[in-house]
């Protein structure tokens, strides 16, 4: 009678994370991306049945990256003990600088899947579900900005969808400046950072020109 094989203690626990590392590095390794599911299990010994119990797809895996760098920017926010009491402004600016330290600490994937294979406007659907958690949380820092002064609370139902929306244009602009910005550790995109998120919250005080001004000036000058 044959007897039962041994199970190795070692065996390696299939999960999300780990899904989303061998697709990162397959994408690096390769300077492409896996053809299918199917072969993309076979090269790292996943079993389908595992990868299908997290993502539907190569495209969810895509997304779920994205979503990744966000919910690891939110969790370094969060365990900054100052960070609840600073203002919604300086909220937003430490929202992006710490999104965009993660985003260059992963530059070469990004370039890649946002330049490198020429899919274009294609690209873009590989943001949707962060778009859908970046809104959420822009929305939260109008909603407390609203709380705060009484005359704007009558307008929090226009202003929060449309400036959280605003704010995802915002995202995807600066976005484009740091995939092209060659200055030495991306300062110029700081210095965007800086220039938009004040012009965005000028604007809810209705006080825009000025910024939008010197706004529109950094921009003319890097373009020129």
């Amino acid at each position: 009678m044959a007897s039962p094989k041994k199970i190795k203690e070692t065996q390696e626990i299939i999960d999300d994370n780990v899904i989303i590392s061998r697709y990162m590095n397959d994408v690096l390794e390769r300077n492409a991306t896996p053809l299918n599911v199917f072969t993309f299990c076979k090269q790292h010994h996943i079993d389908e049945v595992d990868f299908y119990s997290f993502f539907s797809s190569l495209e969810s895996v895509q997304s779920a990256i994205w979503v990744k760098f966000f919910e690891n920017t939110l969790e370094v926010l969060h365990k900054d003990v100052s960070y609840p009491g600073y203002s919604n402004r300086n909220k937003m600016l430490t929202l992006y600088f710490t999104l965009f330290e993660i985003l260059t600490l992963n530059r070469s994937y990004v370039y890649f899947t946002l330049k490198e294979n020429k899919q274009g406007l294609k690209n873009l659907r590989q943001l949707r579900e962060l778009r859908n958690r970046f809104r959420d949380y822009i929305g939260m820092l109008i909603a407390e900005e609203n709380a705060t002064n009484e005359g704007k609370q009558k307008l929090q139902k226009i202003t929060k969808p449309v400036f959280a929306e605003g704010a995802w244009v915002q995202f995807l602009f600066i976005l484009k400046f740091w995939l092209d910005d060659t200055s030495a550790g991306f300062e110029k995109t700081d210095i965007m950072i800086e220039k938009t998120v004040k012009a965005g919250f000028d604007v809810m005080d209705i006080t825009p020109l000025e910024s939008l001004l010197d706004l529109g000036k950094f921009i003319w000058k890097e373009q020129n």
